[in-house]
């Protein structure tokens, strides 16, 4: 495979202007140099519920060989809690290193991997605290695991491959189900640059993840150890933390435990709303010790359901805003776009996934829509409804590694998951200047909003500007603001313009200006990472022949919603839950409207005003940089004085309108059931092309899913599955024929009109 991605090189040039008024950016000039760079911040391996060891994984993400995925950054996690694996043994030669050799057992012939219990590693290993289990597989409390085992390997590893690599979680969230976060205080410091690395077994680091350990002990629901960070719950030998939080109730809270000095919330009834109560409070700690610090990122947070008062589940709305209020430089943003997207429901979101108070419950949505949840992927949904408050709240997407399903680690096949960079990806303007890229530039970076997601590359580099342009001597034609959008794009670096601003900054304006939008994107020419060599099956529905491995953009929607200010917490629209089971996913894989949505949990002037293509009297055109020699499009549109606060934001696809089971009539993304290998009945799009006795590459490969008749998992009555018998598109083909990318908003203030008080 090409792994430079040279995707049919294209460039578009969105120009749309939504007037508003204009004046001048509130954006900083001048701004810190830096680059889009790409990354991923959720992932696994064998010291949670992961495959692999963390050498492994670090290898395939950021090498740049055939075979692996050539990530820029990386963030390694793992569920909070306790694992019985040391993720720190590797799996064989290949991947060993001085300071972290192979291990064998006493009998020096036995090769220890990394699922090899911390107790019969050689020496043995002892875990610390409050202990559960039997020796030899008794587990480890995280906050051991990442203070004294995983920070010292991924120090070493940024140190050894010179590249930004540093330690968060995905926790446990009390009151709910699973957060992406991080504390980097005291990660990678600038003396590892000058360290010399040790040529024996053994590293000591420099630097340490004590504040993150700390925030796992005290606030992750899965850690119930008892020990403060100690050797045993008695000792007084160890960290000794004390999870209070200045100005909080801390020990006058009636769920706060002495012996353990943090908050360990009671179960039964009302478990879901003294969780959350927790989890606010862990924010409130983050934002009172390390501000700058820390992120707190919901991860697939549709997945769970909806909210439950009385048990862990997902996330409504008035949650989310409870996070951003109290912590608002912390909790800034969601990933609506799981990962597990070869699984056989798509991010792991499914009907009747769990059991809510007696009741069977989907996850929310029901399913995700081109691979996103709903919360993102409805226009005029719950992300709409944040931004439509002039919230700080972004859009990231995530691998979510764990395994390959039913093929090896090694294997291109998947029936699970894709490796961090293989898929998703999450590009982030990185301002490190002439310094090399610190974690504290990557957690800034994803802070400032200026960030856009992309699945199967579908488009690798994007300018995505917004100017003001008034009547007489400053007013700005289309084609100088596509000169800034082109120029970014190509140099794979944002605008530094008075009157302008990009992703996650806002322009003030005054009333009666015209904005003019320019978006400049690439699509590689070449081949992606899919393996996959026919033609995409639901392409072929329509008539396009298309490789699965050679996608082509095919649309780019401008869309714009109005600003209308925050919502106060206890009013009538500040809380809401999404519509839940067939109030929404029908079974017949028809959905709803917004009709049915509370106010609190949409934004009904959110729209597509724009869909740029190849067609029409606004077709792009191409044109050539001369900065890298590869093709872009160009293209302009103009909406005259708007006088009211709003943001722009962007979505593109491979996928035409109109795509049987994928897109509907104007292009939004539909349910995947469709495509969901989790119920065969609801399996619609054949696979017809076969594969030769020597590849299962070059035609639908054997273990995609075989539809069939039968009663739908939604339903009450059988159908007849028209393409019963017949293999359809399920499983990594599914994702690989299916692809999108979101950037995050412009705002624009209008004055005089609602303040986006979220940017500064």
């Amino acid at each position: 495979m090409d792994i430079g991605f040279n995707k049919s090189q294209l460039a578009l040039a969105v120009v749309a202007a939504i007037g508003t008024g204009a004046g001048l950016p509130t954006v900083a000039h001048a701004k810190t140099p830096g680059q889009y760079v790409a990354g991923d911040f959720h992932n696994h391996t064998t010291c949670s519920d992961g495959a692999i060891s963390m050498q492994k994984l670090v290898k395939k993400s950021l090498d740049k060989t055939d075979g692996t995925y050539g990530l820029d950054w990386f963030i390694q996690a793992g569920h909070g809690g306790s694992g019985n694996r040391n993720c720190t043994l590797v799996e064989d030669a290949t991947l060993a290193s001085p300071a972290y050799p192979e291990v064998f057992a006493a009998d020096g012939v036995t090769r220890l991997g990394p699922s090899t219990t911390w107790q019969n590693s050689n020496p043995a290993i002892q875990p610390k605290g409050r202990v559960s289990g039997t020796s030899p597989n008794q587990v480890m409390w995280r906050w051991q695991s990442i203070q004294e085992f995983q920070y010292p390997l991924i120090e070493y590893l940024n140190a050894e491959k010179d590249v930004p690599l540093f330690i968060g979680l995905e926790t446990v969230a009390p009151g709910h189900e699973h957060v992406s976060m991080g504390v980097i205080s005291g990660q990678i410091p600038a003396e590892l640059d000058a360290v010399a690395l040790p040529n024996t077994a053994g590293y000591t680091a420099l630097g340490n993840a004590n504040a993150l350990s700390q925030w796992e002990y005290c606030f992750d629901r899965n850690d119930t150890d008892t020990s403060r960070g100690n050797t045993t719950t008695t000792s007084g030998i160890g960290n000794n933390w004390d999870c209070s939080v200045p100005g909080s109730a801390n020990e006058t809270d009636p769920n706060w435990n002495a012996d353990a000095k943090k908050l360990v919330p009671a179960g039964g009834t009302g478990t879901g709303n003294r969780g959350h109560a927790k989890a606010v409070e862990s924010l409130k700690w983050m934002a009172a010790f390390h501000p700058k610090e820390s992120y707190y990122v919901p991860a697939h947070l549709e997945r769970a359901g909806p909210f439950n008062p009385n048990g862990n589940n997902g996330f409504n709305i008035e949650h989310l805003r409870d996070f951003n209020n109290a912590a608002p430089d912390v909790a800034f943003g969601f990933e609506s776009q799981p990962g597990h997207g070869a699984s056989d429901a798509r991010g792991e979101y499914q009907v009747k996934r769990q059991t809510i108070n007696g009741v069977v419950t989907d996850s929310v949505g029901g399913t995700t829509y081109g691979g996103t949840g709903i919360y993102a992927a409805q226009l005029g949904g719950v992300w709409d409804a944040l931004l439509g408050e002039g919230r700080n709240w972004w859009f990231f997407g995530s691998s979510d590694w764990h395994n390959r399903g039913s093929f090896g680690p090694d294997d291109r096949r998947s029936t699970q998951d894709f490796y961090p960079g293989e898929y998703q990806r999450n590009y982030s303007l990185v301002r490190n200047g002439n310094d090399k890229i610190r974690p504290q530039a990557i957690v800034d970076s994803l802070r400032s909003g200026n960030t856009w997601v992309a699945t199967g590359q579908v488009v690798d580099r994007l300018g995505f500007i917004a100017c003001a342009s008034y009547k007489g001597p400053a007013a700005r034609s289309n084609a100088s603001v596509e000169a800034l959008a082109i120029a970014a794009a190509t140099s794979n670096t944002d605008i530094d313009k008075s009157a302008c601003a990009t992703m996650g900054e806002k322009l003030v304006v005054r009333p009666g200006a015209e904005i003019v939008v320019s978006v400049v994107v690439r699509d590689p020419a070449g081949t992606n990472y899919a393996p996959y060599t026919f033609p995409n099956p639901s392409l072929a529905q329509i008539g396009i022949n298309q490789p699965l491995n050679a996608p082509v953009l095919d649309h780019i929607d401008l869309i714009r919603g109005l600003v209308t200010g925050y919502k106060t917490p206890g009013s009538a629209d500040y809380a809401g839950q999404w519509p839940a089971n067939t109030d929404w996913l029908r079974a017949d894989g028809s959905v709803a409207d917004l009709s049915v949505v509370p106010a609190a949990a949409k934004n009904t002037t959110a729209a597509i005003i724009k869909t740029f293509n190849e067609n029409g009297a606004s077709a792009w055109s191409p044109l050539v940089s001369n900065v890298d020699g590869t093709q872009y499009l160009k293209m302009t549109y103009r909406i005259p004085a708007v006088s009211a606060s709003q943001y722009l934001r962007l979505r593109g696809t491979n996928l035409p309108a109109g795509v049987p089971y994928e897109t509907d009539a104007n292009g939004n993304p539909l349910p995947d059931v469709f495509t969901d290998a989790v119920d065969k009945t609801m399996l619609r799009i054949p696979c017809t092309t076969a594969h030769s006795a020597e590849s299962q590459f070059d035609g639908c490969p054997d273990h995609m899913a075989t539809a069939s008749s039968g009663t739908p998992k939604n339903g009450t009555e059988a159908i007849v599955n028209p393409i019963a018998g017949q293999k359809a598109v399920s499983y990594d083909v599914a994702a690989w024929a299916d692809l999108w990318f979101y950037s995050n908003p412009i705002y624009v203030q209008v004055n005089g009109s609602a303040v986006v008080a979220g940017v500064k």
